[in-house]
């Protein structure tokens, strides 16, 4: 069975309870020896890099007496990895089938290496589509997504737990919010790659989790803000790595593929979506023995809004929507980093119209790339095998509540994302009204390959919902935490002066509420039975239990650690009447 989720399983936070193999074991034992002055072609010499280096290092034993060079320090943990990954590497003196960097480190569950699964283990394949800033009213203009709507299950309350990349995105590889992953921003000690990185938690994602158990795992596109193809090495628990840096032109960019780095220049054919079809539509060619699980993270739609060539001229005329929201005045109690916004000027107004069209323009590759993915599982007979999830790592707003295009808020424009489901015992047309996060998506993906779950996610399995199964007692709340204002000038993300940049805040989602705790003491509450739109703070007509109900529930969230107590936490009675 083939997964496509449109959003990036081990899931844990603090120390690390597995052994995790560093990545590409086979391919750094080669470097290393190449390192050391061992060429290929050169037995005669004594510096042969397979006879007298590599097989030497693979069997355990003493190089050849005509060895002319000392091998390379090769730790032993790393021989293990990489006997585990290819058996036949140096064990002959001719060079091993094994692809560069094919198979990267992934946890030794109980302390053994991973064992491929078969084709005859009957696991799905999971492909999980991750679009950048895409916000729901952009589905409209992919054919692809909106036939898997009608042939799937649509979320229709599907929120993230930070509308800010990396953030989002730490959440669905650890399957943990920001204050146990400690990943807020998009860089520096609170966010980024680098504390991802130095934190541990690349060993702990779901990618590690269902490569320990025998699949292949394909990691392309946009990974973790920070990230330099450049300097950093893949992550653990992919087999196949093609991720980018700065990605967001779509050309003149380089890639990580395995242990290379790969340039692509300007022309029509290195458009980065297309290419990351290209390569994932190979990687699932030769996948026919072997369930997978791909993330292909694209770095449409986001800002500069690049569309492939061939689309420059769609959807003449097209405007941005002109909801309730667009350019309306807050209300004298709305909090103070949002108030006093002008009115959008003529100027600004044909500005945002502008961009909304290019980002309608640049997600037609990314859906186009959807039906290549489709095609190619089909090609290879696993299109009754195979789950498809298309989703965002967060929202975006333009023009609503007179802000220029951003996210960052904790408004439905920038926290309610899609998330479409098609697959295996995937119900067709239906939605889902449960409240779900992107915390879910780490349990969900272990679920569906079989893989051990690790302790302390904060999620919880969809795998239920997406078979149209009604879970007694789901949650009623979610939680949405964000550390700002933004400063970096570094930062892709960096709002523009009127595109909204809150301070610290954490918010809770409901399906009928909306309720903000500020660090500068503002609050916010919007009834979106009657307030949809999230134009009228209300929150001073509460009444003082009102209020302690609220700030205890934002409280009791911010504090769960695992998912039983989130579990708990998340089932909350603010005692607020709707009308």
């Amino acid at each position: 069975m083939t997964v496509f989720f449109g959003l990036g399983t081990a899931c844990a936070s603090g120390p690390i309870p597995i052994l995790a193999y560093s990545s590409g074991s086979c391919e750094q034992i080669r470097a290393a020896c190449k390192s050391a002055g061992f060429v290929q072609g050169s037995a005669k010499e004594g510096n042969g890099l397979w006879p007298d280096c590599i097989n030497s290092i693979m069997q355990g034993k003493s190089p050849p007496r005509k060895t002319s060079k000392p091998l390379p320090r090769v730790d032993s943990q790393l021989v293990a990895a990489c006997r585990a990954q290819d058996p036949s590497f140096g064990q002959s003196r001719q060079q091993s089938s094994v692809v560069s960097g094919a198979l990267p480190s992934a946890p030794a569950l109980q302390g053994l290496p991973p064992k491929p699964l078969s084709r005859s283990s009957e696991k799905p394949n999971v492909i999980f589509i991750l679009t950048d800033d895409l916000s729901l009213n952009l589905v409209q203009f992919m054919p692809h997504v909106l036939k898997m709507q009608k042939d799937g299950v649509t979320f229709a309350n599907y929120f993230v737990t930070d509308s800010l990349c990396c953030p989002s995105r730490a959440a669905i590889f650890t399957g943990q919010y920001a204050h146990d992953n400690g990943i807020f921003r998009n860089e520096g000690a609170d966010g980024g790659y680098l504390t991802f990185r130095n934190k541990g938690l690349e060993r702990i994602t779901f990618a590690t989790s269902l490569y320990a158990g025998g699949y292949r795992t394909s990691m392309s596109g946009k990974y973790l803000n920070g990230y330099l193809p450049m300097q950093h090495p893949a992550a653990p628990g992919w087999s196949f790595w093609a991720v980018a840096g700065n990605g967001y032109g779509e050309f003149n960019y380089n890639l990580k593929q395995d242990d290379k780095l790969v340039h692509y220049g300007t022309t029509p054919s290195d458009y980065l979506t297309d290419v990351l079809s290209r390569l994932n539509v190979r990687f699932i060619k030769q996948s026919v023995d072997q369930p997978f699980l791909i993330e292909v993270a694209t770095f449409a739609p986001h800002a500069p809004y690049i569309p492939a060539p061939r689309d420059v001229s769609a959807f003449p005329g097209l405007k941005a929507p002109r909801t309730l929201a667009f350019d309306a005045a807050p209300n004298e109690k709305a909090p103070k980093w949002q108030r006093n916004k002008r009115a959008l000027s003529s100027v600004d107004i044909a500005r945002i119209d502008h961009d909304f069209r290019m980002r309608a323009q640049s997600v037609l590759a990314v859906d186009a790339m959807i039906g290549e993915l489709q095609a190619a599982v089909t090609a290879i007979g696993q299109e009754k095998n195979t789950y498809f999830i298309f989703s965002s790592d967060n929202g975006y707003h333009m023009g609503e509540h007179r802000l220029m295009p951003g996210k960052m808020t904790a408004y439905d424009t920038d926290i309610h994302v899609p998330l479409i489901v098609t697959g295996p015992g995937v119900p067709a047309g239906q939605t889902v009204e449960e409240i779900v996060e992107n915390i879910d998506l780490c349990s969900t993906f272990s679920e569906l390959g079989g893989a051990l779950e690790l302790p302390n996610v904060d999620g919880r399995s969809l795998v239920p919902l997406f078979h149209g199964q009604k879970v007694s007692d789901w949650r009623t709340a979610t939680l949405v935490e964000h550390h700002g204002p933004t400063r970096d000038p570094a930062d892709p993300d960096l709002p523009g002066v009127r595109s909204g940049n809150p301070p610290s805040y954490a918010a809770i989602r409901t399906d009928r509420d909306l309720y903000v705790e500020y660090e500068t003491g503002d609050r916010e509450y919007h009834d979106l039975t009657t307030d949809p739109y999230e134009l009228h703070n209300t929150f001073s007509s509460l009444s003082r239990e009102q209020k302690a109900a609220l700030s205890k529930a934002v409280a009791d969230i911010k504090n769960c650690h695992d998912a039983k107590s989130c579990w708990e936490a998340q089932h909350v009675k603010f005692g607020v009447p709707h009308k």
